[in-house]
């Protein structure tokens, strides 16, 4: 298979769960896809904990001018690396005066305090624009409803109402959501089917337990065909075959 996409690494990098099992063993099995991973993990851990502050990279003059403008402070500051701590520092304008200390303090604990406010706003306008990325990734990754329904009450169940949604992931799978608002009968149980269009065929999905639930639909069933929704009353007498009392039903079209 292909690499894994920049965008679904950086989710998996803050621990969401959006690789299906053939992309986790491309994963593993992936020099370069990994390495990408490790990176994103190394970046994204450094930028949530202040002890990894001395591990950060410079980055380009034009992030800190943002950070800059952010803060309130001159446009002109620029960044240098100090050999004793091999991490970018931000070193101060001459129009800003240093503050005033002790001799033999003189230098050290202004940069340090510097030093200690870019590192902070690095990090929070880094972990700031993971948290963007990881709604606007998210939102691109999740299910998408590919066709809807409203199911309508038999007149042996009036008042029932629901509804249908089909939703396809990124791997192709698609999976039927129903909701049922309808009273409970005793001595039986709701299931959930798809008909063809000719009433000639059905599909057992499975047993509705509550109000709303998510089931699989096969691969190789044609919604086309099998468009409609129906959820069913059934006594409970060891019969797989539907009992012919439906309570709702609904044709699918394309969302």
């Amino acid at each position: 298979m292909s690499h894994l996409d920049p965008d679904q690494l950086a989710l998996l990098a803050i621990g969401e769960p959006v690789a299906s099992p053939d992309e986790l063993a491309h994963l593993s099995a992936c020099p370069s896809c990994s390495r990408e991973l490790s990176e994103m993990t190394r970046t994204v851990g450094i930028a949530r904990s202040t002890l990894g502050e001395d591990r950060l990279e410079s980055p380009p003059q034009h992030v800190w001018s943002s950070i800059a403008a952010e803060l309130g402070l001159p446009s002109d500051a620029r960044i240098e690396d100090t050999p004793e701590q091999g991490a970018a520092v931000a070193e101060p304008p001459a129009s800003v005066a240093p503050l005033a200390t002790e001799p033999h303090q003189r230098g050290a604990a202004p940069r340090r305090g510097i030093r200690t406010v870019w590192v902070l706003a690095a990090s929070l306008i880094l972990i700031a624009g993971v948290g963007l990325g990881t709604w606007a990734i998210a939102t691109r990754l999740a299910p998408t409803s590919i066709a809807e329904a409203s199911l309508d009450a038999f007149p042996s169940h009036p008042g029932a109402v629901g509804t249908a949604d089909v939703e396809e992931a990124r791997d192709g799978e698609r999976t039927l959501v129903v909701t049922i608002d309808s009273a409970t009968l005793p001595d039986t149980y709701r299931e959930v089917w798809l008909i063809r269009n000719d009433a000639g065929a059905l599909i057992s999905l499975g047993v509705l337990s509550g109000d709303r639930g998510t089931f699989p639909i096969p691969d190789g069933v044609d919604l086309d065909e099998y468009s409609l929704v129906d959820i069913s009353a059934e006594p409970i007498d060891g019969d797989p075959a539907h009992s012919g009392d439906s309570i709702v039903r609904g044709k699918l079209t394309s969302a």
